[in-house]
């Protein structure tokens, strides 16, 4: 049996980490957010402050700091590129396929625990996430793990193992809050609460060890959070009432949405799969009250995703990657439907769903190719579906050829070949993908006109970003960078500390950018167009960029 299981993860970490690592430094950072999780590790290494995060060495206090220091250690063993600084995000999402595949072969057999790994590694949320730099998927690996190893530590009867996986569930859910806050444990009490509400099962507090858990998630988790308040007075207030308590019950943030925001997002994000996902549901769920503890794993399964979807569908801010952490539970309640087509069985609901993905795949793959001429009203859509035209075709007949192929295998009762199918077309679809995405760098990174820029540099040459903030560009030259008329999100930074030298306003700009000495700059075209209206100063074009361009205020003679 240990054989066994060994064997499945070594496949497991053999194909999914091919499927993530795929291209994983084809791409440049894009901003704002891979040039903000990039450039604070980066100042960690320059500066040896690894207790208080900076941001164009500007406090940024608003993430804790585990992320940071993950991509700090890949800097000082790989250096500084796109390559290494993905590196985290997709190996930590494989951590949570292999994580999913162990409880859902525990809980309900290994047909059950494959299939799941394999639904979570190929859906397109999951996917895109398990590449891009941002501490969501740190915060769904680490949750998922602390979540399974509590649900799995209940079936242990007392004893060395059941206090390990308890320990688990503890030691990670104190990481998770290092990776994004309280949630790491109002996530696991919210829905271990209310599994043990409905069960009616309190006597369960007795056996999880609550006192030394405690204190092993204090241990891991409290000391960072009592060295950055020390060193920064206000970061109590701020992190935990602002940037939890306001962000999440107000529009602070400026990232309100419906009610109904997540839903679609769900369905959409969990593609192909979705289309399993309602027979999932309903074989998980208990078929009356009497039944909840004959369905006790489903029912935390289920509990898990449907209250973290209410959670964040009532907050006032949302964005997209928020809802990943449903994911791994639906993905293991799926592979626990579909576990028994690994026998050749085939289960009720699947000639449904399969038409489902028939018609889902064809109405995008119709959308996919009528893109560039339906987008062109919308000229920024409109850019995007031009430059990944040459791809465009490809998904849709690798949507089309996959679903059609899926839906003949099940009437042909071989259903576990129409799973594999299904699973290849969501692989080839998602790498097709990431195979064109490079295309649009210009539009959403600075990397052109940053590599234009370094040759150029001196140790104290002033480099700018007019009345704008291009987060990757530090990370590329490898210095802060002087920001003129903007502070977004660094307001908050530079009331702690006299950043005056390099946040500055107008005047401080035309005062230095008059002076003899030689000054580079970036901004958008437009802002560049307005700058030579106004007749203030010189201003030579030195390079262009998607919707940027490079400037100088002497002229350089090649």
């Amino acid at each position: 049996m240990r054989a066994s299981w060994i064997k499945d993860v070594l496949i497991l970490s053999f194909v999914i980490g091919l499927l993530f690592s795929f291209m994983l430094g084809s791409r440049a950072f894009w901003e704002p957010d891979e040039g903000r999780y990039v450039e604070i590790p980066r100042e960690m290494v320059v500066t040896g402050n690894y207790v208080t995060p900076r941001l164009d060495g500007v406090i940024y206090l608003e993430k804790p700091v585990l992320f940071y220091w993950l991509e700090s250690a890949s800097i000082r063993l790989f250096g500084l590129n796109e390559w290494s600084m993905r590196l985290w995000p997709a190996l930590l999402g494989l951590l949570g396929c292999i994580a999913v595949y162990l409880a859902g072969r525990r809980l309900y057999g290994r047909p059950a625990g494959l299939i799941a790994a394999i639904v979570l590694a190929t859906n397109v949320l999951y996917y895109a996430l398990a590449r891009i730099i941002t501490i969501d998927m740190p915060i769904t690996a680490l949750l998922s793990i602390s979540m399974l190893a509590f649900l799995l530590g209940t079936k242990e009867p007392k004893g060395a193992r059941r206090r390990w996986l308890m320990w688990t569930f503890y030691a990670f859910a104190a990481l998770s809050v290092l990776a994004k806050g309280l949630i790491g444990i109002v996530f696991p009490g919210m829905v271990i609460g209310a599994w043990i509400l409905i069960r009616n099962d309190w006597r369960l507090l007795r056996s999880i060890y609550l006192p030394s858990g405690l204190l092993l998630l204090l241990a891991i988790a409290a000391p960072w959070h009592i060295l950055v308040a020390r060193a920064n007075p206000t970061f109590l207030h701020y992190y935990f009432i602002r940037q939890h308590f306001e962000r999440y019950l107000t529009t602070v943030a400026h990232r309100y949405e419906p009610v109904w925001f997540f839903i679609p997002i769900t369905l959409a994000g969990l593609y192909p799969w979705t289309v399993f996902l309602f027979q999932a549901l309903r074989r998980s769920l208990p078929a009356s009250w009497a039944e909840r503890e004959q369905e006790r794993d489903g029912l935390y399964l289920v509990l898990w995703a449907i209250l973290i979807l209410a959670f964040f569908s009532l907050s006032d801010s949302k964005l997209i990657p928020y809802i990943l952490p449903i994911f791994p539970p639906l993905a293991i309640l799926i592979g626990r439907y579909l576990a028994p087509t690994w026998h050749g069985t085939e289960v009720p609901g699947m000639r449904v769903g399969l038409w489902t993905l028939l018609a889902a795949s064809a109405a995008l793959a119709a959308s996919l190719i009528a893109a560039p001429r339906l987008t062109a009203a919308n000229p920024k859509i409109g850019v995007y579906t031009a430059m990944l035209s040459p791809y465009l075709y490809a998904m849709a007949a690798t949507l089309m050829a996959g679903s059609i192929a899926a839906l003949i295998l099940v009437y042909r009762r071989r259903p576990l070949h129409s799973l594999v199918v299904t699973a290849v077309m969501g692989a080839i679809f998602l790498s097709i993908l990431t195979s064109g995405l490079p295309l649009m760098d210009s539009k959403n990174s600075v990397k052109a006109l940053a590599l234009d820029l370094k040759p150029l540099l001196k140790p104290h040459t002033e480099v700018m970003n007019y009345h704008t903030y291009y987060q990757d560009l530090p990370a590329y030259i490898g210095r802060t960078v002087t920001i003129v008329g903007f502070k977004g999100e660094l307001a908050y930074g530079t009331t702690l500390e006299n950043d005056s030298a390099w946040i500055i306003g107008d005047r401080t700009f035309w005062r230095r950018w008059q002076s003899p000495r030689t000054i580079y700059m970036l901004t958008t075209r437009g802002l560049y167009a307005q700058l030579r209206a106004s007749g203030r100063g010189k201003f030579y074009l030195l390079a262009r960029s998607g919707d940027n361009v490079l400037l100088t205020n002497t002229e350089i003679r090649k």
